[in-house]
């Protein structure tokens, strides 16, 4: 009886299928280790600009233009696999020390661009904002050209006074974002704070409008030393304001004075008259003069109940108010003349 050939053929199969498999099986664990070993890199940072409408493949070799000592056929093949590859996002990236493929790909698919933060401070100015983003070498100049008027009509608030409009607060933004954009949030954060603030604001208060309780939480923003104070500071100007009297508040002149101002506010600069000049106009300012925080802008829509109509500074950041000029007068000379009572 002949032998028969099957037997032969099958051993020879199974020890085909079993290679096959052990390839399999070691490439498999070769990916693996591929994709979680951190890329190798040229550069530090590593920063990665993906345009839109970048393909996978060309993010992939925009990966290593950028710095990352990685095959991009292979980075691409793995983009493909993943089956995310069309959800890779535009935008700026910072690829940190230790990232794998795999951490890659998910930082792209989230979109976890790099982010930078530019902190607008209580009681700058409109020119101090435009300063502080000048100063942003990340962020784009749109504005830079600009006058403020063409600032807010770009906002789409043309019109509108830029001072006092936009909101002290820190904002994330990304490398090469607009400094029109970041200013169109810092005016939409002022907006919802000044509407919240004037849907809680006392009765019977002598303020007419939203627009005006934002010139008196600037004022009150530029007169405060000490939180404690800011409620009776603006008690104070709200009781000037009901019986007429002139606001005579020294940042308002300041701020009409402009650049002409140089540290020392002397005598004759309040006499000289500016539609800011509180000395010699009575009311209110025509416009804010600063950026007011969400404290201020609650005191001068809630003002301390107070009979005071004077305050001065102590000299430790703190004020002494008064309701009567004579009592006011030996504040003054105690506090800022050194004289005894």
């Amino acid at each position: 009886m002949m032998p028969a050939p099957f037997h032969t053929g099958s051993r020879v199969v199974r020890r085909l299928l079993a290679w096959v498999l052990v390839c399999v099986i070691a490439a498999g664990a070769a990916a693996a280790w591929w994709l979680n070993e951190p890329l190798a890199r040229s550069a530090e940072p590593l920063e990665l600009a993906i345009e839109p409408g970048t393909t996978p493949r060309g993010v992939a070799r925009d990966v290593v233009q950028a710095g990352a000592e990685v095959n991009a056929q292979l980075l691409y093949a793995w983009f493909r696999l993943s089956g995310e590859d069309r959800l890779i996002k535009a935008g700026n990236y910072e690829i940190p020390a230790g990232t794998t493929p795999r951490s890659l790909l998910r930082m792209l698919v989230r979109g976890e661009e790099a982010l930078r933060a530019l902190t607008l401070v209580e009681g700058w100015s409109f020119r101090q904002i435009r300063q502080a983003l000048a100063k942003e070498d990340m962020i784009r100049q749109d504005t830079a050209s600009l006058s403020p008027e063409e600032i807010m009509t770009r906002l789409g608030r043309p019109g509108i006074p830029a001072e006092g409009r936009f909101f002290p607060d820190t904002y994330s933004y990304a490398k090469g974002s607009s400094d029109l954009a970041l200013l169109r949030r810092a005016m939409h954060a002022m907006d919802r704070k000044l509407e919240a603030a004037w849907a809680a604001r006392a009765p019977d208060l002598p303020l007419k409008s939203p627009e005006e309780a934002l010139i008196l939480a600037s004022i009150v923003e530029k007169e405060t030393g000490r939180a404690n104070d800011r409620a009776q500071i603006a008690g104070v100007f709200v009781n000037r304001l009901r019986t007429g009297m002139l606001l005579q508040t020294d940042p308002t002149v300041i701020y009409g004075m402009g650049e002409r101002f140089y540290g020392n506010l002397r005598r004759r600069d309040l006499q000289t008259d500016t539609p800011w000049n509180t000395y010699t106009r009575p009311g209110l300012p025509p416009t804010p003069i600063a950026m007011p925080g969400k404290a201020a802008l609650l005191a001068a829509v809630q003002p301390a109940p107070t009979r005071a109509l004077y305050f001065v500074a102590k000299g430790d950041g703190s004020s002494h108010f008064s309701a009567t000029l004579d009592e006011h007068n030996r504040a003054v000379n105690r506090y800022q003349r050194g004289q005894s009572q």
